[in-house]
């Protein structure tokens, strides 16, 4: 079977920093499925027509299609049963919270310690499009909506409750990283690949955990192309 994910890369073909398309990128590597990786840009939405759907991830298995990072993480667990990501009932309802934490209170301070890097990462075809629709989103100019310090302390306060949970296992989901892990790790990678701003301290256990995350799966994610990669200039 062919499969198939719509991935987002930046100025660098190689750079792939979506944070969405990284929670599926170790949604199928935890599931042992082979995918090849189709490179997109923000202005190529033509090549999403047959998704009916405007952005990515877009996941191609055989002749099914799904769109969303946590819709396909769903369809991976009901297609591919074997080691759950989001599990069911109760699982699955902690599971769908810890989604809206990291959308609602974990990006947005990650967004405000990267947004410059981000849009120096990106396609430069693509900057217009980003820097106006993220304008009038934030109601301010990317420039404004730059405070790394700000986003810091923002990160560090929000992560409290996460960076006690690590004190006790090594991963969110426990002794192996699963769904809830790759929630966050998408977000933290985004960041990671686009900017070389410091997310934590050394010593932070989210840190630790991080590490972790870019070791799994024989160094999938440490093995990424980030703008650290990039020429100089």
């Amino acid at each position: 079977m062919t499969r198939t994910l719509y991935d987002l890369c930046g100025r660098d073909e190689r750079l792939r920093f979506s944070p969405y398309c990284w929670r599926v990128r170790m949604s199928l590597a935890h599931k042992g499925l082979e995918t090849h990786f189709k490179p997109w840009r923000f202005l190529q939405k033509d090549e999403l027509a047959f998704a009916d759907y405007d952005k990515v991830p877009v996941l191609c298995d055989g002749d099914k299609v799904v769109t969303d990072s946590f819709e396909i993480m769903r369809y991976l667990d009901a297609a591919y049963p074997e080691a759950p990501l989001l599990g069911e009932g109760v699982s699955y309802q902690r599971a769908l919270f810890f989604k809206h934490f990291v959308e609602r209170s974990v990006t947005p301070s990650l967004f405000r310690i990267v947004a410059l890097d981000l849009l120096a990462a990106i396609h430069p075809d693509d900057r217009a499009y980003f820097r106006e629709t993220r304008e009038a989103r934030f109601g301010c100019t990317l420039e404004a909506f730059h405070q790394p310090e700000q986003g810091r302390q923002a990160l560090q306060k929000t992560l409290a409750p996460v960076r006690e949970l690590l004190r006790e296992t090594p991963f969110l989901d426990g002794e192996v990283p699963s769904g809830v892990d790759y929630l966050l790790f998408g977000s933290m990678m985004w960041a990671y690949c686009v900017s070389e701003q410091a997310l934590a301290p050394p010593d932070d256990d989210v840190a630790h955990w991080f590490e972790r995350m870019l070791a799994q799966y024989d160094g999938l994610a440490a093995r990424a192309f980030t703008v650290r990669d990039l020429p100089a200039g």
